[in-house]
């Protein structure tokens, strides 16, 4: 299978690219392809020649949205029209990633894929405007959207936790919950999802339901780290963008490719993180 990887440069696109290690993959990051750029994309897809594009792109910056709405809706809903109008005058199907931010977080269950959407934010907007553009315009589509993405290998939420473990405590916001999801993970089920023609919306998500909070907890326990977490409320943080109360993800779709449980990733996370640079960094230091 010849792959089209847009945005390889993230830590999806980077874990993409190990888990497709076996196709013909042509992965590109953002600086060599732009989403925005209609052109560009027409070009690519002509001449490569693919037989599936990934887009992996994203405008992330939740908080920076709310000022920058433009650059926002330019990458999570233009980038999108762009690539799904262009795969669909060529009859390739096309596989995009958004988020649980879609959500307004007033359920008190899991949202599956046939829930009400009702974002909160400039960038959950912007996300849904994209899902909206590619339902539109190419019927072969998978949609997937993931949350409260972590990698031993990125700058994320729990990475900077680990860099905090030096400190006696830390407060971390524990009335939010959602799926934190490693990223292999994730890059697994969306491998075996392009093997499919079960085209449509699916929720990959980490299994379970955890607070920021709970993560740190978890990843502290797990590698016998003694510093103190506080669950602090959300407004203890003020941010511009309002999140989602509750934004914990299931799937009622099939085929029915179920993450492992978010332990699991955390497990994981910290194996890799004792290996790695920054692990090597924290012992060093004395931590």
């Amino acid at each position: 299978m010849k792959i089209l990887l847009i945005g390889a440069g993230g830590q999806l696109g980077c874990c993409l690219v190990e888990a497709l290690a076996g196709e013909e993959l042509l992965a590109f990051e953002h600086s060599r392809l732009d989403v925005t750029n209609l052109d560009q994309i027409r070009s690519a897809i002509r001449s490569l020649a693919p037989d599936i594009v990934i887009n992996a792109s994203a405008f992330n910056d939740v908080d920076g949205a709310e000022e920058h709405q433009n650059a926002a809706f330019l990458v999570n809903a233009g980038g999108p029209r762009n690539l799904a109008l262009v795969t669909a005058s060529y009859n390739i199907p096309l596989l995009h990633v958004s988020s649980d931010y879609v959500f307004d977080g007033s359920a008190r269950s899991p949202y599956h894929e046939f829930c009400e959407t009702n974002p909160l934010s400039v960038y959950g907007r912007s996300k849904l405007a994209g899902e909206e553009a590619i339902r539109d315009l190419n019927p072969r589509h998978y949609i997937v959207r993931t949350a409260w993405l972590f990698w031993e290998h990125a700058k994320n939420f729990l990475t900077g936790m680990y860099r905090l473990a030096c400190r006696d405590e830390v407060r971390v916001v524990a009335d939010l919950l959602g799926s934190p999801t490693y990223v292999p993970h994730l890059a697994e089920a969306i491998n075996r999802l392009i093997r499919t023609e079960a085209y449509g919306t699916y929720h990959f998500a980490g299994k379970g339901c955890a607070s920021r909070w709970d993560m740190v907890v978890e990843l502290y326990r797990t590698l016998g780290i003694r510093t103190v977490a506080i669950p602090v409320p959300q407004a203890a943080f003020p941010a511009p963008a309002n999140r989602p109360q509750y934004s914990a993800l299931t799937t009622w779709q099939q085929p029915l490719i179920d993450l492992p449980p978010w332990q699991e990733g955390v497990a994981r996370f910290a194996r890799g993180v004792r290996d790695s640079k920054l692990g090597e960094t924290m012992r060093l230091n004395g931590h």
